[in-house]
């Protein structure tokens, strides 16, 4: 079990329900007194029941209670001690100033909302305890990040390499944090490899049957907890790490976002949106990944302007 975290309620925007408690009048004195002689007996009324109060609805940073249309999120990846990962590492404060300014030509027509997506289970070449070639995050890092988050008005995105295990349990050890309303998810599918493979020594893969498993798990969270929704992310290098996405189901308190993560100069990260978007369901959001070192390799850095006159529009950018 994880330390207790701050309250959730207190930590973001309320929206409080309306809380009507109508209360009947009671009777005055004993009902089974005797009645004067000279009228007939009345029997006293009937208390009306106080309605019990309907818990209050947890809204996301900025308001509202739906990821998207409204906002746009424009996000650094990152983890403590490693630049190769993103730039949200080190000084979080300073790397969270950075992303406003990254973020800002973003928001010409919607509210940008900073997205923090920390790599919190890490794939690495080794078994380690587990067996699974991944490592999780301890408590102290996540609560920084989701600090540092909450400090920028924005949200936290768990990054999730889970090596050789499953998504679904990776995912379920980190409950407690994603019962907060400002914290989602982001799969890697490229480190999800079968046993007795390496993660880095082969692209993993996996199967939107498993990715709809944690979208199902997700949306009972956010129906027992009276959360907005949850950022379900998942990432796609090319079209052959998710297999099957007809089996993704649209629920309510999930926003799917798939992220296309190809590298390279401008046209070929074009070519490789438009290949591994064909085909994605509707109800799934566009995603777009930069990448500060090996996309300059090719040219230079695409601009905001050119990244959202990609079709379909991408609804989350983010810069590693």
């Amino acid at each position: 079990m994880h330390p207790t975290l701050p309250s959730r309620v207190a930590a973001v925007p309320v929206a409080v329900l309306l809380l009507t408690a109508g209360c009947g009048g009671a009777a005055d004195g004993d009902p089974q007194a005797a009645a004067p002689t000279s009228a007939p007996t009345s029997a006293a009324p009937t208390p009306t029941p106080t309605p019990t109060p309907t818990p209050t609805q947890v809204e996301l940073p900025g308001g509202g209670t739906e990821v998207f249309p409204g906002n746009r999120l424009v996000g650094f990846s990152g983890a403590p001690g490693s630049p190769a990962l993103g730039p949200m590492t080190g000084d979080l404060a300073a790397a969270t100033g950075e992303l406003r300014e990254q973020a800002a030509p973003y928001g010409a027509d919607r509210r940008v909302l900073p997205t923090l997506e920390l790599i919190a289970t890490t794939a690495h070449p080794e078994p380690g305890p587990n067996g699974t070639y991944a490592t999780a995050a301890d408590d102290a890092t996540v609560q920084a990040y989701l600090d540092a988050a909450r400090a920028a008005g924005g949200v936290l995105l768990l990054g999730i390499q889970p090596g050789t295990g499953d998504f679904l349990p990776a995912v379920q050890y980190y409950e407690e944090w994603l019962t907060q309303p400002d914290v989602g998810l982001a799969l890697d599918p490229e480190w999800a490899v079968d046993p007795g493979e390496v993660p880095g020594d082969v692209f993993g893969s996996t199967t939107g049957a498993e990715l709809d498993g944690v979208s199902a798990y997700l949306d009972g969270l956010v129906a027992a907890n009276r959360l907005p929704q949850k950022v379900m992310l998942y990432h796609q290098l090319h079209a052959d790490i998710v297999t099957g996405q007809e089996a993704l189901v649209d629920r309510p308190g999930v926003a799917v976002v798939k992220s296309v993560d190809g590298i390279g100069a401008a046209a070929d990260k074009v070519g490789t949106y438009q290949r591994v978007m064909a085909g994605t369901p509707p109800f799934v959001h566009a995603g777009f990944k930069l990448f500060y070192e090996e996309d300059v390799r090719s040219g230079p850095l695409m601009t905001p302007a050119e990244v959202l006159a990609l079709t379909p529009q991408p609804e989350y950018v983010l810069y590693e």
